[in-house]
């Protein structure tokens, strides 16, 4: 062996017991927990550089467009702002209605949207509540009562750095459970009667049976004697009805007598005829405004004869709706 050999394997041997050493050092975890915290001071340098930060919502309105004897329609409104420089997706959103502890209706809606970088959006979140639903679960929940309402919304976001996050809310307030009004005639005024042309006002007795106030805007209606249609129309006409309270209104109407038979001379002859009165009404409450259904089937309704007018009345139809 050359005496120039000797050199080598010396600096190879110290070579390897310096690989030695370092591998040693990294065991006890120097070099891996110094790359940990080097990753860790970058991300958040990069965190306080974009300026990623949770996104909030709130509720900003609730609407009811649409609200009748089947359903309500509600619509929920709420803003989410988004302060990261991205934008974010609105992943899923879950809501949940109960009254006093009473699950109403509950639904996801899917893939909601995006909430644009450094910005806000509405976003409108529509629940229907079919009445014939609650009522076939919750038998105490009577057609006319106001019941009490809690909205619980989730909405989950993905954001950047935070992954995904969910923002809850809530909402609480009263929702109507709508009842028809009840309708009567309660006497009809003739204007001008022959057989050509009849001009007559009905005075129509309504009764509010909700628990709260009507304000009545217009009605139409059409009015049956005896199965045959003497006509009807549509009317403008303002008054209020109080909740469980009563209100009166007088409504014209104009037929030709002539024309529907027995049934006009069954009302001359004094005898009495069957009536049926259907239309619409439509009236502001609290709540918003309804387009409710009014009718009154099987009435009996006769036309007086003057002596029975002054007080000798000596028929037996005590329980008939009488028409003067």
């Amino acid at each position: 062996m050359a005496s120039s050999d000797k050199p080598e394997v010396v600096e190879r041997d110290v070579k390897d017991k310096e690989h030695k050493e370092d591998d040693k050092e990294e065991g006890k975890g120097g070099f891996i927990e110094k790359v940990k915290d080097f990753i860790h001071d970058i991300g958040e340098k990069i965190e306080e550089a974009i300026g990623f930060g949770k996104p909030t919502a709130d509720v900003a309105e609730i609407h009811i467009p649409c609200i009748n004897l089947e359903k309500a329609d509600i619509i929920l409104d709420v803003l989410i702002k988004n302060p990261n420089p991205v934008p974010i997706p609105l992943v899923d959103i879950n809501y949940l209605i109960e009254s006093d502890g009473r699950k109403l209706i509950s639904g996801l809606i899917p893939d909601a949207g995006t909430i644009r970088a450094h910005g806000e959006e509405t976003v409108k979140i529509p629940i229907t509540l079919i009445y014939g639903d609650i009522k076939d679960t919750y038998d105490d929940i009577k057609p006319g009562s106001i019941i009490p309402y809690k909205i619980k919304v989730e909405l989950i976001v993905d954001v950047p750095v935070f992954g995904r996050l969910t923002l809850p809310l809530e909402k609480t307030g009263e929702i109507p459970i709508p009842y028809k009004p009840d309708i009567d005639i309660e006497n009809i005024k003739f204007k001008r009667f022959s057989f050509e042309e009849t001009v007559a006002v009905l005075h129509l007795k309504l009764e509010n049976k909700n628990d709260f106030d009507m304000g009545v805007n217009d009605l139409d209606y059409e009015v049956w004697l005896n199965d045959v249609s003497i006509g009807g129309a549509e009317l403008s006409e303002s008054t209020k009805i109080d909740k469980n309270g009563i209100s009166y209104i007088d409504i014209p109407i104009t037929f030709r007598p002539k024309d529907f038979g027995s049934a006009v001379w069954d009302m001359i002859r004094g005898k009495g005829t069957g009536y049926t009165m259907k239309g619409n009404i439509n009236v502001d409450t609290p709540f918003g405004a309804m387009k409710l259904p009014i009718s009154k089937e099987g009435g009996t309704t006769r036309l007086k004869k003057k002596k029975e007018d002054r007080g000798d009345d000596d028929d037996d139809d005590d329980d008939d709706d009488q028409v003067c």
